[in-house]
């Protein structure tokens, strides 16, 4: 099963432990806010979605693809994909700390030929890395549970290398089924599990 590397957005939780303090990042991380995300929130989403990508996949993208990851032109993808608020099913929650955006999921229909009815799948999951180990996406990932996977079946793919995202979603409940694909993220073949939960 393939599909555009374009239409995929990997998902970017750490791979080691926290190595910097995110710029502007609070001190104390005891109060996240998860809300759904609004169009002014593009910007921020994009320095997020760049900054975990390039932390979290420094030794499995090539360093080019990463090295050419831009928050402006992310920012202005996001800003289309915000204007319309939650169409087709898709949201995007973001987690805050004193105006702050910490990180990001979005979850939508499932886009696999296989999958069951009703499924959802999380499209995309990343933390600025200043964030890292201080339980955000475990805020993120329960937000996403309640308020899709008490209702439909979910679905995710990861990347085989990401050990660490691997062992934070089995702890969440998701499982892997077995089955794999390869995608082409910046000109690198990279394996991808897919994990299941409901």
């Amino acid at each position: 099963m393939r599909r555009s590397s374009r239409a995929f957005v990997l998902l970017s939780l750490m791979r080691r432990g926290a190595m910097w303090q995110g710029e502007g990042m609070p001190d104390d991380l005891d109060e996240v806010t998860i809300r759904i995300a609004q169009v002014d929130d593009a910007p921020a989403i994009a320095r997020v979605h760049v900054r975990s990508w390039q932390e979290a996949y420094e030794s499995i993208v090539p360093a080019a693809h990463l090295a050419s990851l831009d928050p402006e032109t992310r920012a202005e993808e996001w800003v289309r994909h915000l204007e319309t608020g939650p169409h087709d099913h898709v949201r995007t929650w973001i987690a805050e700390s004193q105006g702050t955006l910490l990180g990001f999921v979005t979850v939508g229909p499932s886009r696999d030929e296989d999958a069951r009815p009703r499924e959802r799948e999380i499209y995309s999951m990343c933390l600025d890395p200043g964030t890292w180990g201080h339980g955000v996406a475990r805020h993120l990932a329960r937000t996403v549970v309640h308020e899709v996977g008490g209702t439909f079946p979910l679905a995710l793919w990861v990347l085989a290398e990401n050990e660490r995202a691997r062992h934070f979603f089995r702890r969440n409940g998701f499982q892997a089924d077995g089955t794999e694909r390869y995608e082409d993220v910046g000109g690198a073949e990279l394996l991808q599990v897919r994990y299941r939960r409901g």
